[in-house]
């Protein structure tokens, strides 16, 4: 093998590598020799098959198989000795004079390639010990946790039936048909339906038709569907509802007291209130691991300055730019128009963040791969078993999907290895807490 550097300019890389043609056709004698004990054809012998009559029949099928092998091979040979690490698969290139393949497939002509790619910069990673962050913190007030019980209250409100009119959050139980110019449509109808007024769980028009209905009353009511209802038949449409209420309930809200706690699990209410301060309290570290995360990645891109590989940052930007185009399209919007930003300045704001994200995520990985912080596959399979949750009664299309695309894998993998190198940073930076009120720390940071 022979190595020519062509090109070395910043991060790119471009090599001519020549691989001798007695070395390849060494290792096509190989092949075929060990092809020979297993191949079957007519008028031989197993085993005795000639090289000869072997290599014209496959010699050019195996050698391009020998080649895309040898090739791949070469390229991490290359690079490892180079202590070079590529930021994306090589280009390899190769001649595209058909005589000139015919005698590398013969074993005539050295093969000769070249092997662009952009490596991974190294990165000179700051001391950790001197960068300040801050962790904001929120003290948790009695009216939080009473607004918490409350909310509890209110989602055990029961009903009681009562003979009057119906009124806003009473709870009515009714059958009811719809019909579009007088005919009965599919899912329009329902017996012993359940409709909270004021829930806006049904189209707009149906809840204000039933507003002061009986038990016992025939009514009908009109409703109009969305125009981005998700049936296309009855989107933007309206219809009318043949309605019959059966009960009206009113709503009787629990006190907080010992007994309510007992029915939800708890042995006191002092006990459930306990539980909803802790659950304020883990609501509230998650917001302030957010911010200080955004602080600390902050500080690391203020800390560090690099090249950065062309194509990761490409790659990132054309990603950011499909979602952020989609988007617009979804909402009829246009650049330079209603607020949004012109295109030109639109691409370069997104082109500053994806240069922010491949920064980062090569400082991440540095941090990582010098303090051998790694992911298991057991906190990756406990990630996936999470995931999966998220979709009940489609687990096995999931876990296809998964099995099938390492790349959402590497998806679920990044984040839980991100949160590893926070945690190791912590260790190291100096951490300081300051007091904000709740209002602050929930606040969501246009930035973000």
């Amino acid at each position: 093998m022979q190595v020519t550097e062509k090109q070395s300019d910043g991060l790119k890389r471009e090599l001519e590598i020549i691989i001798a043609a007695k070395d390849l056709e060494a290792k096509l004698k190989e092949q075929l020799e060990e092809m020979k004990g297993r191949v079957q054809l007519k008028g031989f012998r197993p085993g005795k098959v000639p090289y000869d009559y072997l290599r014209r029949l496959y010699g050019k099928q195996v050698m391009g198989e020998i080649i895309e092998k040898e090739v791949s091979a070469t390229n991490d040979e290359v690079l490892k000795d180079r202590k070079e690490r590529a930021a994306f698969q090589p280009m390899v290139k190769m001649t595209e004079d058909d005589k000139e393949i015919e005698q590398i497939l013969a074993c005539e002509l050295d093969l000769s390639y070249s092997m662009s790619y952009e490596i991974l910069p190294e990165i000179d990673l700051a001391d950790f010990s001197k960068i300040k962050v801050e962790k904001l913190v929120a003290d948790i007030d009695a009216k939080e946790i009473d607004d918490g019980v409350d909310n509890i209250l209110e989602n055990s409100v029961g009903y009681n039936a009562v003979e009057r009119e119906a009124k806003d959050k009473d709870r009515l139980t009714l059958d009811f048909v719809g019909k579009l110019d007088g005919e009965a449509f599919e899912g329009g109808s329902a017996e012993d339906a359940f409709l909270v007024l004021g829930g806006q769980s049904f189209i707009p028009g149906f809840e204000e038709g039933l507003i002061g209905a009986k038990a016992g009353d025939q009514v009908t009511v009109e409703g109009k569907f969305p125009k981005d209802y998700n049936a296309a038949h009855l989107a933007g449409k309206t219809a009318q509802f043949d309605v019959t209420v059966k009960e009206v309930g009113e709503p009787s809200k629990p006190e907080p007291d010992d007994e309510f706690a007992k029915t939800i699990g708890f042995e006191t209410i002092e006990a459930l209130r306990t539980a909803v301060e802790g659950g304020i309290k883990e609501e509230q570290d998650g917001y302030g691991r957010d911010k200080m995360k955004k602080n600390i990645m902050d500080a690391l891109d203020k800390a560090h300055e690099f090249d950065l590989p062309p194509s990761l940052v490409e790659n990132e930007f054309d990603g950011i730019w499909e979602q952020v185009t989609s988007k617009m399209g979804d909402d009829s919007k246009n650049f330079g128009e209603d607020g949004e930003d012109k295109e030109e300045d639109a691409r370069k704001k997104y082109q500053d963040i994806a240069e922010r994200r491949v920064r980062l995520g090569l400082i991440l990985s540095q941090i990582a791969e010098k303090n051998n912080i790694t992911i298991s596959e057991k906190e990756v399979t406990n990630a996936l078993s999470e995931r999966i949750k998220q979709f009940p009664g489609q687990e096995q299309q999931v876990i296809e999907f998964y099995q099938k695309n390492p790349a959402a894998v590497a998806e679920i993998r990044a984040p839980l290895l991100e949160e590893k190198v926070i945690d190791y940073l912590l260790e190291l930076m100096q951490v300081e807490e300051k007091k904000v009120s709740r209002e602050e720390l929930v606040a969501v940071d246009e930035d973000e």
